[in-house]
């Protein structure tokens, strides 16, 4: 099984500011983390430099006249762009802003590429999964939209994709780029949007036109945990990769769905996070693994760490390596474990309710519809 991890020192050339959740050191601690557990020594997996993705590229989905607003707002400076989603609050301008949008979406790319050309069966951008941004819109922390971008290259070529996404967060930026396109099966877990930002991914968005029931979603209510999470999961995916019978997987892996995440009110832990990630492992699909939200860094790394280790069929040991437990520490993780422990919510019957009305809802209205 050959696997590949993307990165670059580059990343922490660019902020989003001091006060933003989304903190691009947590990358650094990731990468750290898992190279404390020698996790970039093992057989048949390389470790690669990330590449900025060209402006050509990027206009495969976004408009042209949003990069040239993204170029133009990279000095810092807003210069009037109100209208496209940038400003103060969640899609800060600041220096470099294009620069960082077209790395971490090269690194995206190259994942596909590798993917495409047999180099690699799993490849894994833990800066990817900016699943928000518009064709020419910026929105939750997200510019430029590199899963949508890393889908449209396999669909280039003739592939069908199924996109995964189980960030607390509606993937809304994916599913409207393909909510016509029967060639990209687009599947969400994620928080209610009734109780979440974007407020999207009810039950019934389903697809239109040929794309009718090619779009997924499993809202949850708050509270839900890794028990309930993994029920509806192995009730819906496995049907899901059976009917749609995949050329290649593409995930969004985002770790805010964690019981002290600070954004949103899920109740996983590492354990519930790590059960997908290996079912995922195991199918075999060519696999494009994109990281996405947590904004508990601690939570991050450690996830991240567990899901590279999983890909590569590594156990870890759960104590964490000296070196890391001060920087883990100092970001506010407890004790000196790589895990968490077990936790069930205390709303497990009324999450699960909802889980199962769910999971009926998708066996008579959309699961049919997949072929």
């Amino acid at each position: 099984m050959k696997t590949a991890f993307l990165y670059t020192e580059k990343y922490f050339a660019y902020d989003y500011g001091v006060a933003h959740p989304l903190e691009i050191e947590r990358l650094r601690l990731t990468y750290d983390l898992c190279k404390a557990y020698d996790l970039f020594n093992l057989s048949d997996m390389s470790l690669i430099e990330t590449r900025p993705a060209s402006e050509s590229e990027i206009i495969r989905f976004h408009t042209p006249e949003y990069v040239e607003v993204l170029k133009n707002s990279s000095s810092g400076k807003v210069a009037g762009n109100f209208s496209y989603g940038l400003g103060p609050g969640d899609n800060p301008v600041f220096p470099g802003m294009w620069e960082w949008s077209q790395l971490h979406t090269g690194a995206s790319l190259q994942c596909a590429e590798l993917i495409s050309e047999g180099k690699a069966r799993i490849a894994f951008n833990i800066a990817g999964g900016l699943h928000h941004a518009g064709a020419g819109q910026a929105s939750g922390f997200c510019y430029v939209n590199d899963p949508v971008l890393a889908i449209c290259y396999f669909v280039d070529k003739g592939k069908r994709v199924m996109y995964l996404d189980i960030d607390a967060h509606h993937g809304d930026g994916v599913q409207w780029a393909f909510y016509e396109d029967p060639r990209v099966l687009t599947v969400s877990f994620h928080q209610d949007g009734r109780t979440l930002f974007p407020g999207t991914g009810d039950l019934g968005e389903t697809g239109r036109g040929k794309g009718s029931g090619y779009s997924v979603n499993i809202p949850m209510l708050p509270n839900t945990d890794d028990h309930i999470f993994w029920d509806g999961f192995r009730s819906i995916v496995p049907v899901l990769i059976k009917a749609f019978n995949p050329d290649v997987m593409v995930s969004q892996l985002g770790v805010d769905t964690f019981l002290d995440d600070p954004l949103a009110a899920l109740e996983f832990t590492t354990n519930g996070f790590c059960r997908a990630v290996a079912y995922l492992t195991e199918q075999g699909l060519p696999w494009v693994a994109l990281g996405g939200g947590g904004y508990n860094p601690s939570n991050v790394a450690r996830a991240w760490t567990l899901a590279w280790a999983v890909m590569n069929g590594v156990d870890l040991p759960d104590d964490l390596p000296e070196s890391m437990v001060s920087p883990l520490s100092a970001l506010g993780h407890r004790g000196r474990k790589l895990r968490d422990p077990e936790h069930q919510s205390e709303w497990q019957e009324k999450c699960r309710r909802c889980m199962e009305e769910c999971v009926e809802y998708l066996e008579t209205t959309v699961f049919p519809k997949i072929k």
